[in-house]
Formats: structure tokens, sequence, C-alpha cells
């Protein structure tokens, strides 16, 4: 009977490994090659990428109960009873930012069309019928009203952020990837030409028509199974135009790279702090929403958008929470927060109306 539990057991894993390397969604990290070319920098130990600040990810067998516990007890409207309705976008319009809920960000500066995190699909998942279903739904529709976009930012590699049938759907109508270290390899399985993708490290620099692109550290991990941790790079990005400067903190937890961003680019006219799907266990991974608002001070933002809520729940708070927290520790520290519905353009120069459309 052992003998059959056994073999059944490793059926299953050969299963399961080969699932993983043949299905597309999981994507393919950079190979050994590639990885060896990674070995001599300041960022990299024993051949994984690792923050500049310390950052233990381990669980005990406490945690592990604790997070148990959690997913059993019923919280406080986690997700919305039913599709979240999206608002009117506008394409076209100069100058101004469009928010698709999480960490999706459509932004023109001039003519020039920036697409963040480009996750559009209906689950934070390698495939759709798993994971956490999208808010609003499949936003993929989307991609056939987009105009043609000059740059896509990617931050890192987690499913939420990378999202395989939304690069598929996108790529031919995108000039330009800049991507942190790695993650290229995923866009490259996917049939993004090699010559459309711009790799860094942080704190290196790129110019697309006149504007300065730097990746810039954050405190995150990155990985889309379990033998690929930390195999990318993930980070945030500057981005400096004549007239325009925004900062994206990319996923991560708080941290003093936020003050020697700001000395390095600040100030910015808007940030795109990401202050969701937190917990006091997974700190050093993602911002509480006080400390998205005190990362803003530090790199020296103006205006600031919360990121990283209203799409998914990957974690236990209320879906209302993270904003409501941003709101009132913005207004304690006199920062100005816009909240544009999903899908809603606003400018980022001008004033916005702030709609309390979660409410």
């Amino acid at each position: 009977m052992l003998k059959t539990i056994f073999k059944l057991s490793a059926v299953a894993a050969a299963a399961a490994a080969l699932f993983v390397n043949v299905h597309p969604g999981f994507g393919k990290g950079p190979d050994k090659k590639e990885r060896n070319t990674f070995r001599s920098l300041p960022n990299i130990q024993k051949g994984r990428f690792v923050n500049e600040k310390t950052s233990n990810m381990e669980m005990n067998a406490a945690d592990l109960y604790s997070f148990l516990k959690d997913s059993l007890q019923k919280r406080e409207e986690r997700s919305p009873a039913g599709d979240l309705l999206l608002a009117y976008t506008d394409w076209k319009r100069e100058n101004s930012i469009t928010w698709f809920g999480h960490s999706t960000f459509y932004i023109t500066i001039g003519d020039f069309k920036i697409l963040v995190d480009p996750m559009l699909g209906p689950a934070a998942s390698p495939v759709s019928f798993l994971g956490s279903r999208r808010y609003t739904g499949s936003l993929l529709h989307l991609i056939e009203e987009m105009p043609e976009i000059d740059v896509v930012l990617l931050t890192h590699d987690h499913y939420d952020h990378l999202d395989y049938p939304s690069i598929q759907k996108l790529h031919s109508k995108v000039r330009r990837f800049l991507v942190p270290l790695g993650v290229g390899a995923h866009l490259k399985r996917w049939g993004v030409e090699a010559e459309k993708i711009t790799e860094l490290n942080w704190w290196e620099e790129t110019k697309e028509e006149g504007i300065l692109f730097a990746l810039t550290p954050s405190r995150h991990f990155s990985g889309r199974g379990m033998l690929n941790r930390d195999h990318t790079l993930w980070g945030g990005w500057a981005v400096l135009a004549e007239n325009t400067r925004l900062y994206i903190s990319g996923d991560g937890g708080y941290g003093p790279h936020f003050k020697k961003i700001g000395a390095a680019y600040g100030p910015f006219d808007l940030t795109m702090m990401e202050g969701g799907q937190y917990d006091d266990r997974w700190n050093w991974v993602h911002m509480r929403p006080e400390e998205a608002v005190q990362g803003h001070k530090d790199v020296h933002g103006r205006k600031m958008m919360l990121a990283h809520w209203g799409g998914f729940t990957l974690a236990y708070h209320s879906r209302k929470e993270p904003v409501e927290r941003a709101l009132k520790a913005a207004e304690a520290q006199e920062v100005e927060l816009l909240t544009p519905a999903v899908g809603s353009t606003v400018s980022i120069h001008e004033p916005a109306p702030q709609p309390k459309w979660w409410r």
C-alpha cells in the first residue's frame, strides 16, 4: 500500500512538473546561461536577486496556522458582491492617467502613451479558472480599444502584474517593453520579439523619445513557480519628461530606498504607491496604506494614487480598507490623494474630482 502511495505521488509530481513546463501561462524565466551573466551584480547572492534591505520571508508553523484560521473566517466584504462597473476611458486625453484597478495604469505624457503592469485578464493566476477573480470581470476587451502603446513598463513577474493572455493580445500594439532583469524571458516565450525588450537593473536608465525611464529598487521578491524564486528582478519606475515627473513604486515593503529615490529623481508630480493586499505577517514585501503615504512623502511627491487595491482579493482585509486608511493618512500628512473610479481618466496636473465611488 505504501509503495502504491509513493508511486502515485511520484506520478502526480511528474504530471504537475510537466504541466508547469508546458503551459505557457507559467512563463519561462532566464536560462542558466543568462543567469550566469547576473552573477557579478551587487544585488545577486547565490544566484538569486536580493533586496537592498534584508527581508525575512520565512514562515513558521504559527504563521501557517494563522493563515489557515484567517482563510476560514468570514470577513467584512473582502470582495464586491457583484462585478464593479467600469467608468468611461478617454484614450486620447493628453497628460492624463487612467487606473484599471490593482496596479494597471494607462498614462499619456503629451501624445506619448505608457501602460504599466498590463494585467487585464480575469484572474491573478496562470490559468483563468483558478486564483482571485478580477472585480470588474475580464478587461481583455479593452486592448482592442487601446491606441498603439509607446512603452509598457513591468515591475515584476508575479501573476497579478504580468499576465499571459494580456501580453499575448497586446504585444503587437507595443513599440517597447521596459522590464527588470530576467523578465524578458517570459515575454520572449510568449512571442514578443527580443528587439522590442529592454532589461534594466536598479538605478539603470534608458530614454524613449526624450523621456527618461529609470528602474528603481523596491523591497519585494519574484517568481511564477516553486523552483524559480528570485530568478528575475523586481522594482519601481521613475519617469521623467520635460514637464511631467512620475513615480511608480511597484510592489514592496517600506524602506530607506524611497528617500534615495527622492534624492535621485524627485520631486514628482504624481506617484503611484502600492498600499493594498498588506498584512502584518508580510509587511516587509507589501506596504500598509500609511506607509504608502509616507513613501510618497519620502520621494517628494505632489499628488498620489493608491495602487494594488480595487482589482483582486489577495489579503484578509476588506476591499475598502486600503483606500479608507490611505485617505485618513493623506489628510493627516496634507497629501493630495487621487481616487478616480476604475477606468476613469483624470488629469496629471490639473485638479480632478475625488469621488468616493467604493462606498
